[in-house]
């Protein structure tokens, strides 16, 4: 092979230029809507989420009531209904109650979901510090999960890591 020019003439130079300006042109419009799209999708899986635990509160407070009618009548099928204390009974059940209560979880669930959209409405890149706040969604959604002791509210803990879990797939993507 051989070259006929060392270099091009200026108005070969100014013809790849433009078409290289235009070339980054399209790849950072292309770039912007693509992360519009992917900001949407966070925005939709996140209020996903924050559906899935809206619905968790009914199933938890009719787990409660079960939780409380299962104990007493299986303490009576063993203990004379008039030998049992109810102040000491009413105590434990509390106690044992309060190993099941999600609210803390709720609370903090809702929490970094609001941070994860706050964070993501920022003027800068913070895809390092989103796959940090997921996996905070992470823990407090497993946590719920590990509380349940009911099959819909597993059903919807599921349900919320299954949204997580895109969330997740798109920050590494995003990366």
């Amino acid at each position: 092979m051989k070259a006929e020019k060392a270099e091009l003439d200026i108005s070969e130079w100014n013809g790849v230029m433009k078409l290289v300006h235009q070339a980054l042109i399209e790849i950072q419009d292309y770039r912007s809507v693509e992360g519009e799209k992917v900001e949407q999708e966070f925005k939709e899986r996140i209020a996903n989420i924050l559906n899935y635990q809206s619905e968790v509160q009914e199933p938890v407070e009719r787990r409660l009531t079960k939780i409380k009618d299962r104990i007493k009548n299986n303490l009576e099928d063993v203990i004379d209904s008039d030998k049992i204390d109810s102040n000491r009974f009413e105590q434990e059940l509390v106690f044992f109650l309060e190993k099941l209560d999600i609210s803390e979880e709720n609370s903090r669930l809702k929490s970094n979901c609001d941070y994860f959209l706050e964070v993501l409405g920022g003027p800068n890149s913070e895809g390092k510090k989103l796959g940090f706040i997921a996996q905070e969604i992470g823990r407090e959604i497993n946590t719920m999960g590990s509380k349940a002791n009911d099959a819909e509210v597993q059903r919807l803990v599921v349900k919320m890591k299954d949204e997580l879990e895109k969330i997740k797939e798109q920050i590494l993507n995003a990366l």
